[in-house]
């Protein structure tokens, strides 16, 4: 396991050392932050690129060793707003802390970003989903065993008991959903679990993961999300349905053909990614107001 001081003040160090570390890169002050998950990592291209920044040249920020994932900050315009696009996560299986894991949002908030919108490709547990389909995560459970705020506390980084009532803003899903209707995309609802991974599970896991109430399953978003909400983001999550958990006619997947369904449906995420944050008033428009 790596891991990093349990110091919290040393964590608000870090956090501070790399936002300077990125200002001194550039100037570009993002309103929105972006986080794409495994095989989703097209969007950029659609971003009118101020800077790109490598994750090795930000100081205390983790290197993704997950294949699709980039690693790159990319700062830029999208849909007339500003943007930073995490091109790349990091995931508990590979080794690393959740301070880690979280740490990238916690600098992404200190840069200004105000609005955070995380995807990730996902099992299906609902059998009414298809593969290729886009779920607006709805609510989380955290399946994972641990949690990116335990340990010692500190106030600058947020509250210690952060409220959960509404991770993912229901303001947010429903431009979501006005969005997605005026771009004739189709979308569904549901709740999302998070699990440590990396396997994928059992037949007897899906039933009862089934059975608690998640309509889909993943190995990341969640350990962002609450770090997100104590950080103070407002947040939208999505999903893609990237392979079938029914665990009455499960059939082995691998990672390649999890990342093909997430290439295909990539391009209709990122119609949406684009038609909401178009829909995200401009701060500086609510300034102004």
């Amino acid at each position: 396991m790596i891991n990093f001081s349990p110091d919290p003040a040393h964590l608000f160090d870090r956090i501070s050392k790399s936002v300077h570390a990125i200002w001194s890169k550039t100037a570009f002050r993002p309103d929105i932050a972006i986080i794409l998950g495994t095989g989703l990592g097209n969007l950029t291209k659609n971003v009118q690129t101020e800077a790109a920044i490598p994750y090795g040249r930000i100081p205390y920020f983790p290197h993704s060793t997950v294949q699709s994932h980039a690693g790159r900050l990319v700062f830029g315009v999208l849909s007339g707003r500003r943007v930073v696009v995490m091109d790349g996560r990091f995931h508990y299986y590979e080794g690393y802390s959740l301070e880690h894991v979280t740490f990238p949002v916690r600098v992404l908030r200190k840069l200004g970003a105000k609005v955070l919108l995380v995807s990730n490709a996902a099992g299906g547990l609902n059998q009414q989903y298809k593969r290729g389909d886009l779920v607006l995560i709805s609510d989380h459970i955290n399946f994972m065993g641990v949690n990116p705020l335990i340990g010692p506390h500190d106030d600058r980084l947020g509250v210690r008991f952060p409220d959960m009532s509404e991770p993912y803003s229901k303001r947010l899903i429903s431009l979501a959903e006005k969005a997605a209707a005026e771009n004739k995309i189709q979308i569904r609802k549901g709740v999302y679990m998070g699990v440590s991974g990396p396997n994928l599970e059992t037949a007897a896991e899906y039933r009862l993961m089934h059975s608690l109430g998640a309509d889909l399953v993943g190995m990341s978003t969640v350990p962002e999300v609450i770090v997100g909400v104590q950080a103070g983001f407002e947040i939208l999550g999505i999903s893609v349905v990237t392979d079938l958990c029914d665990p009455h006619h499960l059939k082995p997947v691998n990672i390649e053909e999890i990342i093909q369904v997430a290439n295909q449906a990539g391009p209709t995420l990122d119609r949406l990614v684009e038609a909401v944050v178009a829909k995200i008033p401009d701060v500086h428009e609510r300034k102004a107001v």
